[in-house]
């Protein structure tokens, strides 16, 4: 006998209620995000590896240690994509839609790293996101927040998310920050663990997201970016609080927040649960004006956010109910037939129709009663004679006689 094949570790198979749990998590999305003026893009799912290799850093965990990158048989070293952001500035930029900016994108689709599978993270994941470019004032960063928070509403969520905000500033604040930081951590370079070591030297903003314990007793006193700002970066983030605050969205200022790609500035934030354990940041984003250049691009600003539809439909649990489907069961050959056209009729008007096809009354029955059928329709021979169906109520098991002429029109009424 053949070996019984499973999937890769770090993928799984999707199917019925959290397959409908993620299908919902990504329809709410896309219709929010549509009402926010968002158009859907997609991107390939591998990419030239510089997409990700420039803007990520060649120092952070994704590009180092987590890309499933490899060499065609032509020769091209591409990957498979990690995240979208970058992508998607690709595209714009291959694309001339620099020319037509605002642009406002919707995507949703997989992503790959190569990470320790756990509850809420696989090497292959689903990922939404949005990403708004061309505008660079700090209304757009409300805007991106606004919608992410606006999707999670709607799926019920808010209650338990805190939006943790920071701001990484402008370049020049960034500078300041770092020599600050760098004389900071090289002071406690005994108490810094091997990865931390190895950040101060490359991107010492990047220790402020340790995970490590030694690394975090250290944090309290660190240096905090909000002292370091210059005018420009004060305003800005003073301005998406403002933002916030007038729209009653509800936010965390978090010094300790920096997002783990290097092509972030300015405003950084997080949706945080603590109903997730560890894994606990269900949508993060934040703004990204240089990483057009980085890509061989116009310079140009951008903005935007990605979430794990993975934690969010771990954090939903069960998807809205569908509406429960029509059962129809012909009894005999030539019911079959009469049957099968009715039920093309019944679901081109847009209604759910289960029909089974084999089993005697009282298997079909039960069949229609595991499926959750609200009403099933009987055809059997006697039926057949006289032009009619028998539709049951299956909760109160009350059953009528329904002309077959009219029992398309009556079903979908």
């Amino acid at each position: 006998m053949a070996k019984q094949l499973q999937p890769v570790k770090g993928t799984r198979d999707l199917y019925g209620a959290e397959g409908r749990a993620q299908r919902h998590v990504v329809d709410t999305a896309d219709a929010v995000s549509r009402s926010y003026g968002y158009d859907r893009m997609e991107t390939p799912m591998f990419e030239q590896v510089e997409v990700f290799n420039r803007p990520l850093g060649e120092s952070s965990d994704v590009v180092t240690k987590e890309m499933f990158d490899f060499q065609t048989k032509g020769g091209d070293h591409v990957v498979l994509r990690p995240e979208n952001t970058a992508g998607v500035v690709r595209s714009v930029i291959s694309n001339g839609l620099t020319h037509d900016l605002p642009g406002r994108y919707f995507y949703a689709g997989p992503m790959f790293r190569y990470e320790r599978p756990q509850a809420g993270r696989y090497r292959q994941f689903t990922q939404i996101g949005v990403e708004l470019i061309g505008p660079e004032q700090p209304t757009a960063d409300v805007d991106v927040i606004a919608c992410g928070w606006q999707i999670l509403s709607d799926l019920g969520l808010t209650d338990h998310i805190t939006v943790h905000l920071n701001t990484l500033g402008d370049t020049e604040s960034r500078n300041a920050y770092r020599t600050e930081l760098v004389t900071y951590f090289s002071d406690h370079r005994d108490a810094l663990s091997e990865d931390s070591l190895t950040r101060l030297d490359k991107n010492p903003l990047r220790i402020l997201d340790s995970k490590d314990e030694g690394d975090r007793a250290l944090l309290p006193n660190a240096p905090k970016f909000v002292d370091h700002l210059n005018a420009l970066s004060h305003d800005h983030y003073s301005a998406v609080k403002a933002g916030l605050d007038n729209l009653g969205l509800p936010y965390k200022h978090d010094d300790n927040l920096v997002r783990g790609f290097d092509y972030y500035c300015h405003t950084a934030f997080e949706f945080i649960t603590e109903q997730l354990g560890a894994q606990g940041t269900v949508l993060g984003g934040g703004r990204y004006d240089g990483l057009s250049k980085l890509l061989g691009g116009p310079q140009m600003a951008g903005v935007g956010w990605a979430a794990g539809v993975d934690r969010l439909a771990m954090l939903l649990g069960e998807a809205p109910a569908d509406p429960a489907p029509l059962a129809f069961v012909p009894l005999g050959a030539e019911a079959e037939v009469v049957a099968q056209k009715l039920v093309f009729e019944l679901r081109a008007k847009g209604l759910r129709v289960d029909m089974n096809y084999s089993g005697n009354m009282k298997k079909r029955l039960t069949r229609a009663n595991k499926v959750g059928a609200q009403r099933t329709i009987i055809l059997g021979e006697d039926e057949l004679k006289a032009g009619i169906a028998l539709v049951r109520d299956m909760e109160g098991g009350e059953q009528r006689e329904v002309p077959l002429a009219t029992l398309v029109e009556d079903m979908s009424a």
